[in-house]
This record gives C-alpha cells, structure tokens and sequence, in this order.
C-alpha cells in the first residue's frame, strides 16, 4: 500500500492538513530561503530543501506519524507545515509547526497544531507532547502557550544548539 493512503487528512474550521508531497516543494524552498526559517534550520538551499521534504514525508514510513502539509481550505493556499515529529536525537514525539511567509498572525499554527495534537492525543493514543522551540522565537513561544503547554526546561541539542522543551497538556488535560 502507498504510505501517503496511510496519511490521515484532517481538518479544522478552516484548515485542511493533508500529506506531504512534490506541489511543496516550492512553498518550502521559498520559505528556507527567507530569514523566517532561522529557528528551524535555515536559510538553506533548494538541494537541502529538496532532502528535507524527502524527510519529511520518510517520517510517516518509518514512524507512522509526522507533519502535513497546511492548506486555507477556503482558498487552497498552502501556509505551512504541521505535525508531528521525533527524529534521531530528539528527546521525544514533538508538535512543531512552519508558517509560510506572509500567514503568520492569523492563528493558523495554533489551530493547525491543535488539530495535530488531537490525533497524537486520539487516534495514536499518546499521553503527553513537547514542542521545541528557539529561546529566541517568541511567536513559537506564544503558539505554544495558547495550546496550554507550558515550559519545561533546556535541552542541548547538537544541531539546533539549546532549545526550550515546552510540555503540552497530558491527553483529556486539553481545551
């Protein structure tokens, strides 16, 4: 079976959070090629974007979860990516979340986030979420804190240098 059939579509009042594929591409490398990509790894080129897609979409095959592609569903527009996430070398399952140039301020990665949190939460039965953040990134920070996770600690990551463990409410905990 194709891994992208396993990838649930969800949505929201006015998001649709779908599988990853080859029409990101674009939206992605535009994104790592602007400073907003700063606290997750960028700016980076069009090649490392190109392998951090096929990331990405990797996850799903070798976890069984990870991150979507953010649609407005009103207007098609892709404004993110969202999900969930636990590579090699993180401390544990994650809730992270990109917004697009251009789509910040409107509440799209907190609804989104949600969203992907409730299936962490439902459909994967997980009891409790982090999401790591640069203690610089002070809208991540706020994100964070309309989903009601609170923060935890450091961590010393080896790439990504010291980020911030924020711990998200444990599952039946959540608004």
């Amino acid at each position: 079976m194709n891994a992208a059939r396993r990838i649930p579509v969800l949505t929201t009042e006015r998001l649709t959070l779908r599988p990853l594929g080859q029409q990101d591409l674009a939206p992605l490398t535009a994104f790592y090629a602007s400073t907003r990509s700063q606290f997750v790894g960028g700016p980076a080129t069009a090649e490392q974007v190109w392998r951090m897609l096929a990331a990405e979409i990797g996850h799903w095959a070798l976890r069984g979860y990870g991150r979507w592609g953010v649609d407005i569903t009103e207007t098609g527009e892709t404004c993110g990516m969202v999900g969930l996430w636990n590579p090699e070398g993180w401390p544990e399952p994650e809730v992270g979340w990109d917004l697009y140039n251009g789509f910040e301020g409107k509440g799209y990665a907190t609804e989104a986030a949600r969203a992907a949190r409730d299936n962490a939460y439902g459909a994967l039965g997980w009891r409790t979420l982090i999401s790591l953040i640069n203690p610089a990134n002070t809208g991540s920070q706020g994100v964070a804190r309309r989903l009601g996770a609170a923060y935890e600690g450091g961590f010393q990551h080896a790439r990504f240098g010291l980020v911030e463990i924020w711990r998200h409410p444990a599952a039946g905990d959540t608004a």
